[in-house]
Formats: C-alpha cells, sequence, structure tokens
C-alpha cells in the first residue's frame, strides 16, 4: 500500500503541513520535530509525491553503487568498472550518472543510502561486496530492495549473495571454491599446520571462504588450524599474525582473508625473523594489482573483479539480458606465484 504525507504526519504526530515544510526545506521548524518527521519518513520508507517525482522517476539518470570501503581495491575495481560500463556511449539505456555510496561497513549507512537512492528515483542500484549475516539487517535490506524493484529500480547485487524475494540480477562470486582450491595447493605442497587470518565474523564472504577452507582440510583429513578473525586490512594481517604464531608456533603456512591482509602477514613474519616461503608460506585470495609485484609475488584466488563490475554496470543499464534465473555464478581461479612452497624438513 502506498505510504501518504498523512501516514507520515500520523506518525511523527504533526499536521501535514509540517511534514511538508520539513521536506521542502522552505519554512523553519525545531530541530526535534524535524528529527521526528524524518525518523517517521524512514520507518515508513515514505516517497514524496506529485508531477515533479513522477517527471523524476520517467527520466532518471541516476545509479547508485554502494561499497563498504572504497579505498579498498576489491571495491574500488568494481565500482570503476561498472561506472566505466554507463558511461559507455552506444549501450542500450544511455549514460547514467553514477554515485559511489560508500558506508563504512555500517549496516545503518547502507539502509540510509537505498533510501536516499529511492527517494531519487533511482534508476538502479548496484549493492558489492558481501552482506551481514544479522537476520534483522537482511529482512531490512530486503524489504528496501523490494520497494526499489516494485517502483521500476534495477537491482544488481555484485560479489554479494542473492536476496530471497528480491527482482534482482545477482553475480556471485564462487568464494567457497576459491578457498578450497587454495588450501587444497597448500596441502598439496605437504602443509598440515596451516593458519587462517580471517575477515569480519559476521559477514558472508568471510563465511564461505572459511567454509571452503575447512572443507579441504576436512576432506584431506588435516585438523583445523587457529583461526583469528579481523578487518579486510593490512593491520589485521598484521596483528593476527602474532597471535597466530602465539597460539601455534610451528605453523609453516598462513591463508590471509584477502591480498590486503596478506601484506601485514609478510610484514609481521619478516619482523620475526621468518623468511617467505622458506619459514611460513603465505596466501591471499582476489588477486588485487599489487599481488604480483609483491616480493615474493603472492599466491591466490582471482577473482575477476573489473569483468564482474563491468557486467554489473551493464545489468543496471539494461544493456545486458539478466541471468535467467536471476544469478550467475563468477568462478574463481587459483593463482600460485613464489608465496607459497613446501615446509622444510
Amino acid at each position: 500500500m502506498t505510504v501518504t504525507l498523512a501516514d507520515v504526519a500520523a506518525r511523527a504526530r504533526v499536521s501535514p503541513a509540517t511534514v511538508s515544510r520539513v521536506l521542502n526545506g522552505n519554512y523553519p521548524v525545531a530541530a526535534a520535530t524535524r528529527e521526528r518527521v524524518m525518523t517517521a519518513v524512514d520507518e515508513l520508507d515514505y516517497v514524496p509525491n506529485g508531477p515533479a517525482s513522477s517527471l523524476a522517476a520517467a527520466t532518471s539518470d541516476l545509479v547508485g553503487i554502494l561499497v563498504n570501503d572504497i579505498a579498498d581495491p576489491f571495491f574500488g575495481i568494481m565500482a570503476g568498472a561498472a561506472q566505466g560500463a554507463m558511461g559507455a556511449r552506444g549501450l542500450a539505456g544511455g549514460e547514467k550518472l553514477a554515485v559511489v555510496c560508500n558506508t563504512g561497513g555500517s549496516p545503518e549507512r547502507e539502509l540510509t543510502y537505498l533510501t536516499l537512492l529511492q527517494r531519487q528515483r533511482a534508476a538502479a542500484v548496484i549493492l558489492t561486496g558481501g552482506s551481514l549475516e544479522d537476520d534483522e539487517h537482511q529482512a531490512a535490506v530486503a524489504a528496501k530492495l523490494a520497494r526499489l524493484a516494485e517502483a521500476g529500480t534495477r537491482v544488481v547485487l555484485c560479489g554479494r549473495p542473492p536476496v530471497p524475494d528480491v527482482a534482482a540480477a545477482t553475480l556471485a562470486f564462487d568464494n567457497r571454491a576459491g578457498a578450497r582450491l587454495l588450501t587444497e595447493h597448500l596441502l598439496a605442497l605437504g602443509h598440515r599446520r596451516i593458519g587462517y587470518v580471517a575477515g569480519p565474523a559476521d559477514r558472508t564472504t568471510t563465511r564461505h571462504r572459511l567454509e571452503g577452507h575447512r572443507a579441504a582440510l576436512a576432506a584431506a583429513g588435516v585438523p583445523e588450524g587457529p583461526t583469528v578473525h579481523g578487518p579486510y586490512d593490512r593491520a589485521s594481517g598484521h596483528t593476527a599474525t602474532a597471535e597466530l604464531l602465539r597460539r601455534a608456533p610451528d605453523l609453516t603456512a598462513v591463508v590471509a582473508a584477502n591480498d590486503t591482509v596478506a601484506l601485514g602477514v609478510c610484514a609481521a613474519l619478516r619482523e620475526r625473523g621468518l623468511s617467505i616461503p622458506e619459514d611460513v608460506s603465505v596466501a591471499g585470495f582476489d588477486d588485487l594489482p599489487f599481488s604480483v609485484d609483491v616480493v615474493p609475488a603472492l599466491t591466490t584466488v582471482r577473482l575477476p573483479l573489473h569483468e564482474a563490475g563491468a557486467r554489473a554496470g551493464r545489468l543496471a543499464l539494461g544493456a545486458e539480458t539478466a541471468p535467467a534465473d536471476g544469478v550467475a555464478t563468477i568462478p574463481a581461479e587459483l593463482v600460485v606465484r613464489g608465496s607459497t612452497a613446501a615446509p622444510r624438513g
């Protein structure tokens, strides 16, 4: 059912005229009153009506791209590729104005950006990266995306699991298979004492990569080594390595949540006088651009981030047909370089 201005007024316990003044910003309103009105707008997912909004709905050139951290190459590559695809001339759907929304990993900011994009009648919304494993937040995101889709906004999930009951095109990375390949590579070299620096425990990407790692260990009958969780950044890898070595000084290999985390792992090992891969092998994930330039070059799992981002951009434009069942699984590829070798002895 369509939410009206009167519904917002009733929820905020003000008059419809006050709601209008707050939304239009053309008349002074007390801060406390304005906060009540905006809270009611958010809770009800109210989108202003009227001829101007109807025109905007029909002609919107805005596309929102949600990322956790634009400074992280994982997100920057996908966002840049999506934006480039939407700026390409000659594609169906025409050029669009792509706005990158940096959530900083905040669930609240993610929901806020979706609300703002709904109010702007965005032509499309692209959500990148894993999702937060919280039932309440996932339900809230699903509700927002359903409203956007119902209003005609194209919803594209890039590197993110599908959202049940939401009409979205999903490009899902096969993180489980990639992680399994990586751990199988270490096992084939002879490693049996493997530590793992995982990402945040409440993210789908973290869980899927850990599941692939554990599946490989279980299939080989090898006990799981210590695991330390932390952010997807260099500092996390540096700090976690000290904890891994404290728990298991005899580790011969460390798997990092991603390539950036692996940089911190390598630095921490060298600070302790350990060489890579002679003393400890190190592996990452994502195959970010710097991975080949690390010394020794980093063994990792390649995800086609640029290709996935560009495809997400075309899907957002309607220039590419969505997968038949709504979901396309993008395979991961093992890339073996010099940071992994057979353990000594």
